[in-house]
């Protein structure tokens, strides 16, 4: 016997939270690591490049972020994570869908293309330290994507009344 039964709008807006943490993180682990790969060798070429490699590694951490924001959103508004789920109606279970799309998909290519500036970033900087700061702002020049998936996450939510 289930724990509690579910309808299939409530069961919408999981599949929605798994889909805004999922698809966001994989964008955000992708982009740390495609980061990560840039600071080693500049970190290899010069030790005191170590803290700007982590700073430069660390920025495709957002959008993992936006996500589980988003997936906690909709878990806690769905009643999922109380134990008494809400009754969501289809309607509803859709637009929790889009919602995690909208942030799931944009942290995806965020994250990725952030950490593949940011790699170029760290490799410019180990160059010329003067180019950290530009550096710093032609990665974060991704996240705006992220950004956008994100509030529109969040207007979907406020105007399907899931939260």
């Amino acid at each position: 016997m289930a724990l509690f039964e579910i309808g299939i709008g409530t069961a919408l807006a999981a599949i929605g939270a798994g889909v805004a943490v999922g698809f966001a993180g994989l964008g955000s682990g992708l982009g740390q690591g495609i980061a990560a790969a840039g600071a080693v060798g500049a970190v290899a070429e010069d030790e005191d490049m170590f803290a700007r490699g982590i700073i430069f590694s660390a920025l495709s951490e957002t959008q993992a972020i936006y996500g589980f924001l988003i997936a906690i959103l909709l878990l806690v508004f769905s009643g999922l994570l109380s134990g008494t789920p809400n009754s969501i109606s289809l309607d509803q279970g859709l637009i929790a869908v889009g919602a995690g799309a909208a942030i799931g998909f944009a942290g995806l290519g965020s994250g990725m293309g952030q950490g593949i500036t940011s790699a170029s970033a760290v490799g410019a900087v180990v160059e010329d330290e003067d180019m950290f700061a530009r550096g710093i702002i032609f990665s974060a020049l991704s996240e705006t994507q992220a950004i956008y998936g994100f509030l529109i996450a969040i207007l979907l939510m406020v105007f399907g009344k899931l939260i």
